[in-house]
């Protein structure tokens, strides 16, 4: 972990970047269903003052809206957040969405009824940090709701086998850590004394073959862009030829279509 505020900072900076690298909206639209099948499950109450926090383009914040809660999303990727006002003009919500950090979220305490994040906080380096946030804009008896992706599916493997290519940053944790029960709720414990978390899956599905699925995300998602900037031709080459590998292995699609099962832990906290 970064050890001095001049090495977190760059660390900040260095992630801004990565999320706004790419175009990320391209890569939402393929879980935007999930998006919405993950708020209905939560039944949120019409008027609810929820936080989204590290929103991106919007896809938890738009249903959460649709619904009747008065939503903020914050993100620290400002470009995220113009695909996210685009696309709430478009259907006449009126959310408020925000830059800022996960672990330093600019809402007094107790604000909001709601805090919910999907796949967005888990990605900040200070898991203990952004614990304390979640809990701290979250008025007593109100609820942290979490999906995070689990070190066991999908996405925890494709996690690993870039970071085996490309190295993460030393000592910061792995993000698909808060998908792993016993630790999300040493996290939370501090705060919520009722947590629950349940295993669900994302149905990834692309209308192409597994080595244009990899092609997709190097060209639009941010971190994969990225990473196989850091590398040279050879080895991006052995990069690209290990993530078609895995997704071939795990396709369930068929006729030219490509489809995975991304495991998730959906987490419910009632903040003390």
């Amino acid at each position: 972990m970064a050890t001095t505020a001049s090495d977190l900072q760059q660390l900040k900076q260095n992630l801004r970047r990565v999320w706004m690298a790419g175009n990320f909206g391209k890569i939402a639209e393929h879980s935007a269903k999930g998006a919405a099948e993950f708020v209905s499950r939560l039944n949120i109450p019409s008027g609810a003052r929820v936080l989204d926090v590290a929103c991106g383009t919007g896809n938890t914040a738009i249903p959460a809206a649709r619904a009747g809660a008065q939503v903020t999303g914050v993100d620290i990727a400002p470009n995220l957040l113009e695909q996210a006002r685009a696309r709430a003009a478009a259907e006449k919500l009126n959310i408020v969405f925000q830059e800022g950090d996960a672990e330093q979220l600019p809402h007094k305490n107790g604000e909001f009824d709601w805090v919910v994040t999907m796949f967005g906080a888990m990605f900040a380096p200070r898991p203990e940090v952004v614990a304390a946030e979640l809990a701290r804009v979250c008025r007593k008896g109100g609820t942290i709701a979490m999906a995070n992706w689990t070190p066991e599916g999908f996405v925890g493997k494709t996690f690993r086998l870039m970071s085996k290519h490309v190295p993460p940053p030393p000592g910061v944790p792995a993000p698909v850590l808060w998908g792993d029960e016993d630790l999300l709720k040493g996290r939370l414990g501090n705060y919520c004394s009722k947590i629950s978390a349940t295993r669900r899956v994302l149905d990834m599905r692309y209308p192409f073959p597994p080595a244009e699925v990899v092609a997709f995300f190097r060209e639009y998602f941010g971190p994969t862009q990225m990473a196989f900037a850091r590398l040279d031709t050879t080895a991006q080459a052995a990069l690209a030829a290990d993530l078609e590998k895995l997704w071939q292995e795990n396709n369930q699609g068929s006729n030219g279509e490509t489809r995975a099962a991304a495991e998730f832990l959906e987490v419910l906290a009632v903040r003390d």
